[in-house]
């Protein structure tokens, strides 16, 4: 039987002897590579600031504080994501109120953010899902008529651009993940980006247990944690940055290729992409009828297929939880959560594995 993964890590010989060089240094916590990383980011990138934790969760969690935002304020989410994106909300002590998504590409709704803004809300945590890039048009709009920061989750989203400009650089504050599932990965891991020097300057004195440089020398400026990234997760993801752009050419040809061969398909629907977006795919998702039948038929036919993501107003940890607010009805959630299906995307994916993947997809589907 063949047997095709979600997704495989992109791993060169390179990567192992930039790992075997950090272990013969003897230096194995965050330094000179974790700093190389953050370095391929900021110029990949062309911002300022980019910096490295252990997660995109500490990442997300670390800019809310870096922002001042806890008990008292409200910060929108969509319901449609990771549970990570709207647990950090309260983890600060904030209100992670919760709205819809558009249908048509699973990313928030812009209507229902205007419709959830009080005197409470001070920021927006959108989600760039799967790599689709938000509008920001609207965004920006919707930010400067009620003095909201935009703090983006932009987990899946390395390499996506809007309008002309890569994802990194629109929100106030950015954070990517670096998890095995993405094409850009440390194992585990997270970069924040921003432009604003001050918050950088406070982002990294908070990861190092609030330590700050003076004339004195080194202090503890404030209370901080430790969400340092260590050199040898650095090098795994530094190897990969160094061909970041040929991974990501890749898979938009990938995605490109599954695109034609799904045009005239009577049972499966596309997600659209944003106007002015240029996608990176970082999973490639399709709606579906019968969705948990045919995912379990072509799991064990060898294709390992997944569902999207979570819709958090069904979870009881977000709907029975006074630290959360449910905001308007959840078509859209509901609907990408039972219809979207994510199919193999990855390096050394050939055509005619796509082939053999989308035959076995319509045999499922007709018995489903």
């Amino acid at each position: 039987m063949k047997r095709f993964p979600l997704i495989k890590p992109y791993i060169t010989g390179n990567t192992h002897a930039k790992v075997a060089e950090v272990l013969d240094s003897g230096f194995l916590t965050e330094g000179k590579v974790t700093k190389e990383l953050e370095q391929a980011f900021c110029e990949y990138l062309q911002v300022p600031h980019a910096i490295a934790f252990t997660s995109c969760t500490t990442g997300l969690e670390t800019a809310l504080r870096a922002l001042d935002i806890g008990t008292g304020d409200e910060v929108i989410v969509p319901s449609y994501t990771y549970p990570a994106t709207a647990a950090v909300i309260a983890i600060v002590g904030a209100t992670a109120v919760i709205v819809d998504v558009d249908p048509r590409n699973m990313l928030i709704d812009y209507n229902a953010i205007s419709a959830a803004i009080t005197e409470k809300t001070k920021a927006l945590m959108p989600v760039s899902l799967f790599g689709n890039p938000l509008d920001y048009e609207q965004l920006g709009k919707i930010s400067e008529k009620h003095d909201l920061y935009i703090i983006e989750d932009a987990a899946c989203s390395i390499g996506s651009v809007y309008d002309e400009q890569k994802v990194g650089t629109h929100a106030d504050i950015t954070v990517f993940s670096m998890h095995p599932r993405k094409f850009i990965t440390t194992g585990e891991g997270g970069m924040l980006t921003t432009r604003n020097s001050e918050w950088a300057e406070w982002i990294e004195s908070y990861k190092h247990f609030g330590m700050a440089k003076t004339d004195a020398g080194m202090v503890f400026e404030r209370v901080g944690t430790n969400y340092k990234m260590s050199d040898l997760l650095a090098a795994v993801g530094l190897e990969q940055m160094s061909v970041a752009d040929s991974l990501l050419e890749r898979r938009r040809e990938l995605a490109q290729s599954y695109i034609e061969l799904l045009a005239h398909s009577e049972h499966v629907t596309l997600p659209s992409v944003t106007d002015k977006g240029n996608h990176s795919y970082q999973s490639f998702c399709v709606f579906i009828e019968s969705r948990d039948k045919v995912m379990a038929d072509l799991r064990s036919q060898g294709i390992e297929v997944q569902i999207g993501s979570i819709a958090l107003h069904r979870q009881p940890a977000f709907a029975n939880n006074d630290a959360f607010r449910i905001e308007g009805p959840m078509n859209g959630t509901q609907y990408a959560a039972d219809h979207a299906l994510t199919l193999p995307l990855y390096n050394d994916l050939s055509r005619d594995d796509q082939v053999y993947i989308l035959e076995h997809l319509h045999e499922s589907i007709q018995t489903a």
